[in-house]
C-alpha cells in the first residue's frame, strides 16, 4: 500500500442557478457544460477526486423557478457530486417541497444542525462516510441561520442559529460518528467566511477537523485562510469558478502531509463542454423560452448593481418603480433582492424575473423620525461591510451621510428636510424584511405597529415591476448620492 496518498477536491457554492454561459472580456464563460467538462476531465486526469457542493444550488434563473428546482436537481445530478449541503435559499419552495426534491437527487445532501423542534428529529442525514481509494473521508453539513427567516411559516422547523450549538454539534456528530477508520473530517458549511472563521476558532482539535468547505458569503477565496489549523476556503458564487484542494495523505502516520488550493477560472480555455450536459439544458431552456423570451421595455441604457452596500443605479430604478404611484414615502428594497449585477438595455420577461426573483407581498408602515433614525443607524452597522446583514436601496428623496469611521449618522433628510423625532413616514418592504423587521431593521416590530397597524399594499412585487417598466420606455439612473458613505 503507498505510504502517500493523493486526493483532489473540488467545490462550489452559490450557483444560484447560473445555468448558462455568459462573455467575459472576449470569452465564454461559466455554464453547467463547461463546469462538468472541468470536473469530467479532473476525473480523468487524476486518480482519485471528490466533487462536494456548499449550498444554494437554486434560485436566480427562471429554469430554476419555472420547475420549481427540480431542473437544478436533475442538472446538478449530472455534474455527479459525491456530496452537497443545502443553503438559505434552498428552503424557497418550502421546506416539504425541499424534502421532495432531496428524493429526487442522485447524490446526498447532508446537513446536520436542521430538526424538526418539537421532537429534535434531525429533516436530513447529518454526515456521510466518502470512500475513495482506501482512504475515509467524514463530510458533516452546517446551515447558516437565515433559514430560520426564510422558514417562519414552518413553525415545527428550527436550527441551530448561534455558532457555539453549531460547533457542539460538530462536535456530537464527530464523538459519534468519527471512527479509528476515518482519515479526514470535513466541513461542509453555508454560514459565510465570517462565520466560518469563528466556527474554526470553536473547533476542538481532538474532533480532528481538517478542513472548512463554505459559502454564502460569495467569497473568491485565492488562498486558504487558516484558523485553529483548519484552512477554509470558498469558491465565490455563480459556475465561472471552482475551487480545487490538492492533499496528500499519509497512511502511516494518518494525516495530512501536504494542502494545496487554487481557485480555477471555467471557461473555453480551461474547460471543455460536456456534450450530454449541453443537451440537457437545451431542453429546459427551449421550454422556458417561448413564454419568456418576450421584450418587457428597454432602458436608455445599461444599467449597474455591482455591490449590496452602497446605492446603485438599478437599486434606486427599482425603489423608485416600487414607490411610483404607491400610498406610501419611502420603499426599502432589499439590496439582496436585485441578484444581477448589471442588466439592459433590452429587458426581456425573463430577464425581469431573473433579477428579482422572490417575488413577494410589499407592507406598509409608519415610522416616526426617531425610528427611522434608528433604523438607518442599525442598517449601517459594522456587520453591513461584511456582506453578513441586510443592506437596503432608498427610493427618491431620501438622503443619508454616514461616517463608517466614527460610525456617526451626519444626515438624515427626507425631502430635502431634516428628519425630525416627531416626524410620521410612511415606509414599505418586502414580507421577507417585514417577517424579519426586529433582526435587520433594529427597531421593534410591536413598537412600530403602534404608530399604525401595518397592512399589504401589493400582493406581488413583479408585478409592480412588470407594470412600471411595460409604462415607461427608456427608463435610466443614476447614482445620486441618496446614500453617501464615508471613510
Amino acid at each position: 500500500m503507498d505510504e502517500i496518498k493523493k486526493l483532489t477536491i473540488l467545490h462550489s457554492n452559490d450557483m444560484h442557478g447560473d445555468f448558462l454561459p455568459s462573455d467575459k472580456d472576449g470569452v465564454e464563460t461559466g455554464g453547467l457544460s463547461r463546469l462538468s467538462g472541468y470536473i469530467n476531465q479532473t476525473r480523468q486526469e487524476r486518480k482519485n477526486v471528490l466533487y462536494m457542493i456548499a449550498g444554494d444550488m437554486f434560485k436566480g434563473s427562471i429554469i430554476d423557478s419555472e420547475f420549481r428546482g427540480i431542473s437544478t436537481i436533475d442538472m446538478v445530478s449530472n455534474l455527479r457530486p459525491d456530496v452537497a449541503t443545502i443553503g438559505n435559499h434552498e428552503v424557497d419552495y418550502g421546506i416539504g417541497h425541499l424534502l421532495f426534491l432531496e428524493k429526487c437527487a442522485k447524490f446526498p445532501i447532508v446537513n446536520a444542525n436542521l430538526f424538526v423542534t418539537m421532537n429534535n428529529q434531525r429533516l436530513f442525514t447529518p454526515y456521510v462516510n466518502l470512500s475513495i481509494d482506501g482512504m475515509r473521508i467524514l463530510v458533516i453539513g452546517i446551515l447558516t441561520s437565515e433559514v430560520l427567516d426564510a422558514t417562519k411559516l414552518d413553525k415545527p422547523v428550527g436550527t441551530y442559529v448561534d455558532v457555539k450549538e453549531a460547533a457542539r454539534e460538530v462536535g456530537i456528530i464527530c464523538d459519534n460518528y468519527r471512527t479509528v477508520n476515518t482519515d479526514m473530517t470535513v466541513l461542509l458549511t453555508h454560514i459565510g467566511i465570517e462565520n466560518d472563521v469563528k466556527l474554526a476558532e470553536l473547533l476542538n482539535p481532538s474532533w480532528g477537523v481538517d478542513m472548512i468547505i463554505g459559502g454564502h458569503s460569495h467569497t473568491f477565496m485565492e488562498k486558504p485562510e487558516i484558523v485553529n489549523n483548519v484552512p477554509i476556503v470558498q469558491a465565490g458564487t455563480g459556475t465561472g469558478v471552482i475551487g480545487r484542494i490538492e492533499v496528500q495523505y499519509d497512511t502511516v502516520a494518518r494525516k495530512i502531509v501536504d494542502f494545496q488550493y487554487r481557485l480555477v477560472p471555467v471557461n473555453e480555455n480551461t474547460a471543455p463542454k460536456d456534450e450530454a450536459m449541453e443537451s440537457l439544458i437545451t431542453n429546459y431552456r427551449s421550454q422556458t423560452e417561448v413564454k419568456y423570451k418576450r421584450v418587457v421595455t428597454r432602458w436608455a441604457r445599461k444599467l449597474t448593481h455591482p455591490c449590496r452596500e452602497q446605492e446603485t443605479e438599478m437599486g434606486n430604478l427599482y425603489a423608485d418603480a416600487m414607490q411610483w404611484e404607491s400610498s406610501f414615502d419611502i420603499m426599502l428594497m432589499g439590496s439582496g433582492s436585485i441578484r444581477k449585477k448589471e442588466m439592459g438595455p433590452v429587458i426581456e420577461y425573463k430577464d425581469m424575473l431573473e433579477n428579482t426573483p422572490y417575488d413577494d407581498c410589499i407592507w406598509m408602515l409608519t415610522v416616526t423620525g426617531e425610528q427611522w433614525r434608528r433604523m438607518i443607524k442599525h442598517i449601517m452597522r459594522d456587520d453591513a461591510w461584511k456582506g453578513e446583514t441586510e443592506f437596503y436601496q432608498f427610493s427618491k428623496g431620501v438622503k443619508i451621510v454616514y461616517n463608517r469611521t466614527t460610525r456617526e449618522l451626519l444626515e438624515l433628510k427626507w425631502q430635502g428636510q431634516e428628519v425630525t423625532d416627531d416626524m410620521l413616514l410612511k415606509i414599505a418592504l418586502q414580507n421577507f424584511h417585514y417577517e424579519s423587521f426586529d433582526k435587520f431593521l433594529g427597531v421593534p416590530l410591536e413598537e412600530v405597529k403602534k404608530n399604525m397597524r401595518p397592512r399589504v399594499v401589493a400582493t406581488s412585487l413583479n408585478n409592480i415591476v412588470e407594470e412600471f417598466f411595460m409604462t415607461h420606455e427608456g427608463l435610466d439612473a443614476r447614482v445620486e448620492g441618496r446614500i453617501t458613505l464615508i471613510d
